[in-house]
């Protein structure tokens, strides 16, 4: 009998820890069942609409593949058209999110646009680099004052630009689109966009082909197009056009900073490529957010902000990133 006991003893200690261990098996599939539940059922799905500036363009399209990553069942289109489209939709409705590469004007904030400032560029004055003065733009560059007068007259030659003998004409190209780089070139020569002549081309592609395509060509470009974002460099058949900017009529080393958009990146940050045609942009909004705009635009500014300077624009301070999540929150 005391055998039979001491057999049972064992065989009883092991069969309740056989049934505790289900227990707890049973707890822990339930747990993981409602994790799966409740992740499941706060999963974002639907869509939204991103429209405006050519210059946000590339590095939205990026910040949308990473956010898709974490919410597959959101879609996001985006379609470029220039800033001033972008503002148009976003205020009457047909679109979310506005793609802006130019400061607000009282109007329109008066009318309910509310920015959120997410990165930083620079548009750059471009030439032609088989034109047959090229070395010599390059050492020398243009003036401010000599900017503006090419691009408010028909008068300059590339003799009186370049003191010369040559009676040629540079041909001038501008946005024909109300947009972003257009106003900001035209702030930085404390002009309008309306004042800048020239052949109007739509869109950041097509100006740049338009002068790729012309030796005597001059425009101008958001860096996020001039600039290959594999190599680095300008793209085939265009280069950066220098600026002069102490006046001095050659381009000294603190202005040579065009050759490769590290370069050019670096010398916004420290601020020796003026502002403007140095800016801020902007993704736009109007009134409350629902969850799937509000969840991009978080994004944006926390994990999308991984993503700003492989894709060719410069990080925002973090004072700037924190004081526009503080906006953003208040939506």
């Amino acid at each position: 009998m005391n055998c039979i006991k001491s057999i049972f003893k064992p065989i009883s200690v092991f069969a309740l820890l056989l049934v505790l261990l289900a227990s707890c098996k049973n707890t822990n599939s339930k747990n993981d069942e409602s994790n799966t539940t409740n992740t499941d059922s706060s999963e974002l799905s639907g869509s939204i609409s991103i429209s405006g500036a050519f210059a946000l363009y590339p590095l939205t399209i990026k910040w949308v593949e990473e956010f898709k990553l974490i919410h597959p069942k959101v879609n996001v289109d985006v379609n470029a058209g220039g800033a001033g489209k972008g503002i148009v939709d976003v205020l009457s409705g047909m679109v979310e999110i506005a793609m802006v590469s130019r400061e607000l004007n009282e109007i329109e904030i008066k009318k309910g646009a509310i920015n959120i400032a997410v990165t930083k560029d620079a548009v750059v004055p471009t030439v032609n680099n088989k034109n047959p003065y090229y070395e010599t733009i390059m050492k020398k560059g243009f003036t401010l004052e000599q900017f503006k007068s090419i691009f408010t007259s028909n008068n300059e030659t590339w003799g009186s630009l370049l003191q010369i003998k040559n009676t040629e004409k540079p041909t001038v190209y501008t946005r024909s689109d109300a947009c972003g780089a257009a106003e900001t070139w035209a702030n930085f020569m404390s002009l309008k966009q309306e004042n800048i002549q020239g052949i109007g081309i739509f869109g950041d592609p097509s100006i740049l082909d338009a002068v790729k395509k012309d030796i005597n060509g001059i425009g101008y470009n958001n860096m996020a197009y001039l600039y290959d974002s594999k190599t680095g460099n300008c793209n085939e058949g265009v280069s950066a056009l220098p600026i002069d900017l102490n006046g001095n009529r050659i381009i000294d080393s603190t202005e040579a900073f065009y050759s490769n958009i590290n370069q050019l990146i670096k010398a916004i940050q420290n601020d020796q490529y003026p502002s403007p045609p140095a800016r801020n942009l902007y993704l736009v909004t109007k009134g409350k957010q629902d969850k799937i705009t509000k969840a991009f635009l978080e994004f944006v500014l926390n994990k999308g902000q991984d993503f700003v300077l492989m894709s060719g624009y410069i990080k925002l301070n973090d004072s700037i990133v924190e004081s526009n999540k503080k906006i953003l929150n208040n939506l």
